[in-house]
């Protein structure tokens, strides 16, 4: 495989496309709260929604590190990691942003979460995912198929 086109391709950098989606999330709350409702229940749920959500990607990251492969989808993966929360679905550091998302939303008590959530998961699947999907199955054939088989893309 030629070195420059040894990475998936994405369309966007998933953490870019979080942060985006959060500063819209922010900004049309401020101009339009659309509030849930419920404090303090919001709040103590989007506390504990955001904690659950940065662990996950602590713990896929660090995965995916001890596994000698790159986090970042830009550059080459070098083995396919399943173990760690890679064992049960994987994505789970965009599962884990897309929870810090609609956690923060609780916190902030507005449904632009949802909203920014419904509107950026179709970019992070079609664009990233789905990509890294091809990638994959290229460069690493039956064990990242059989992988695929066995585990879910999301939850």
């Amino acid at each position: 495989m030629d070195d420059k086109a040894d990475n998936p391709g994405v369309a966007v950098f998933p953490p870019l496309l979080f942060l985006v989606a959060l500063i819209a999330m922010l900004a049309l709350r401020y101009v339009w709260p659309l509030a849930i409702g419920g404090r303090p229940l919001t709040i103590v749920l989007g506390i504990v929604l955001a904690a659950l959500a940065i662990a996950i990607i602590a713990w896929g990251r660090s995965t995916m590190l001890r596994g000698g492969t790159n986090v970042n989808p830009t550059l080459p993966t070098t083995a396919i990691i399943t173990s760690g929360p890679f064992g049960f679905t994987r994505n789970p550091l965009y599962i884990g942003l897309m929870g810090l998302l609609l956690g923060i939303g609780l916190l902030f008590d507005t449904w632009w979460a949802v909203i920014a959530l419904v509107a950026s998961f179709p970019i992070l699947h079609y664009g990233v995912v789905l990509r890294e999907e091809t990638y994959l199955e290229r460069k690493f054939g039956e064990s990242y198929r059989s992988y695929r088989a066995s585990v879910r893309r999301y939850l």
